[in-house]
């Protein structure tokens, strides 16, 4: 038996919560403090105080570390076990829901991500970024590598046009 209370600040702190935990990428942009046309300065904790330094690092050797946080191609971030693994969650979890006499699962979970971000953020995925008043649209949808490349193995990617 499982003992889970409401939590006080509502789903929306839960999620936040655990998205720090899920979803963190090995450094942030603010933490980057320049880039150099060989090494990069950014900023790291030194204390548990919150105190900040400037570590300034050959442009390889950041990239060395930050790829230490890449996962290999077939690994999960998070693997689910018991009823939400993946291989039997619609059985057990529906045989769950029974048991514990739940109501039906609403449709609203199932909402496409434009329609929950709107809901839930009220953000609009659709707008500019950059001018807050254009829309953007997708205008190609272009077949991407399944994986990357192994390391030190030479590919040849299509040339494209950078960002401007």
């Amino acid at each position: 038996m499982v003992y889970a209370k409401t939590p006080l600040g509502g789903p929306a702190q839960v999620l936040k919560y655990l998205s720090r935990y899920t979803h963190r990428t090995a450094i942030s942009n603010e933490r980057i403090s320049s880039v150099g046309q060989s090494d990069i300065a950014f900023k790291v904790r030194t204390d548990e105080h919150g105190g900040k330094r400037t570590v300034q690092l050959p442009g390889v050797e950041f990239v060395r570390r930050v790829l230490r946080h890449v996962l290999p191609s077939g690994l999960k971030r998070i693997r689910h076990y018991g009823v939400l693994a993946s291989s039997c969650k619609a059985v057990k979890l529906g045989a769950a829901r029974l048991a514990l006499q739940m109501p039906a699962i609403e449709l609203r979970v199932a909402e496409p991500v434009k329609a929950f971000m709107a809901r839930v953020a009220r953000f609009d995925v659709d707008r500019c970024p950059c001018c807050a008043t254009g829309r953007l649209h997708v205008s190609a949808i272009l077949p991407g590598a399944q994986q990357l490349p192994a390391p030190g193995v030479t590919a040849v990617w299509p040339q494209g046009r950078g960002p401007p």
